[in-house]
């Protein structure tokens, strides 16, 4: 029961996130030529709000109807990331100045909603609201808005710094292969993988060095790693690119030295091997140290 109960969350995800995503429809119903110069201006202005707002209610309305209890919130979840992912894509496809913008809230909503996904898949006993890791942390939340201010206050008074489409465009790539790379970590690990480090070994923990395992011994941190420094180039925020490279590096350092005592209490000398053989794939990153006395 509780398997088609986690299979149903997952399945329910899709749904509302696709519901959300539909945002994209709105300047579609004025026009089916190629030219969106217009959307951006149409979508901020009045009828544009107006539109957004109803949309909204007459779907969150919807979702209230059919899903009730911690159904409706993973429902209103995953429908606010597909709003926001199709909102990022309006924007991005606009001529405005703000298309960088659009792709980092397209990479931002894709990840935190593909993070639940990909979980419902491979580790549904696992699956919660905190699998889309919305409510990460207070230092990630700071993050995030952090970045946003940046990004406001400096294309207000510096403009020129947010047109350096090449600089985005790297931005972007880091962003596409760090999650790749987080997703492959996770899809390869499959039940093994959980968002908390575990404590305790279950039976059917198993010690993964296969697949991109062999090339790195934590990829998913280091496709975390690489795809938030990836938001900030794309953005082009020169002090968030900063910050966030050390504040990523100091997290994945102790979470990495925690998750490796487990490891070795685990696997032991298989584990000893393999971390002999394999490196984290984080720079300056080697992980708990072992003495050999």
């Amino acid at each position: 029961m509780a398997g088609n109960k986690l299979a149903l969350e997952g399945k329910i995800s899709i749904i509302s996130f696709l519901l959300g995503l539909g945002v994209v429809i709105i300047p579609l119903i004025r026009t089916f030529a190629g030219h969106l110069d217009w959307v951006f201006d149409y979508l901020t202005g009045v009828r544009g709000k107006i539109a957004i707002a109803v949309y909204i209610a007459v779907i969150n309305g919807f979702l209230l109807i059919i899903y009730k209890g911690p159904l409706y919130k993973v429902a209103v979840r995953a429908c606010f990331l597909g709003f926001t992912f199709g909102c990022g894509l309006i924007i991005s496809f606009s001529q405005t100045t703000w298309t960088h913008f659009g792709w980092y809230m397209c990479s931002l909503s894709f990840f935190h909603y593909s993070e639940y996904l990909v979980t419902a898949i491979i580790n549904p006993r696992s699956l919660s609201l905190d699998s889309f890791l919305l409510n990460h942390s207070v230092e990630y939340t700071v993050a995030a808005v952090s970045s946003w201010v940046e990004f406001t206050i400096e294309k207000l008074t510096v403009p020129e710094l947010k047109q350096l489409s090449w600089l985005s465009l790297v931005g972007l790539v880091m962003v596409l292969c760090g999650d790749f790379l987080r997703k492959s970590a996770m899809l390869t690990a499959g039940s093994n993988f959980n968002h908390i480090v575990q404590n305790e070994k279950a039976q059917s923990h198993v010690l993964v060095t296969d697949g991109v395992y062999a090339f790195f011994r934590h990829p998913s941190y280091v496709g975390w790693f690489y795809w938030s420094i990836g938001t900030q180039v794309m953005l082009c925020n020169p002090v968030c690119i900063a910050g966030y490279t050390m504040a990523s590096w100091r997290f994945f350092r102790e979470r990495i030295e925690e998750e490796e005592l487990s490891l070795i209490h685990f696997f032991g000398e298989d584990y000893l091997e393999y971390k002999k053989k394999v490196g984290t794939g984080l720079p300056f990153i080697s992980g708990i140290r072992i003495n050999s006395s």
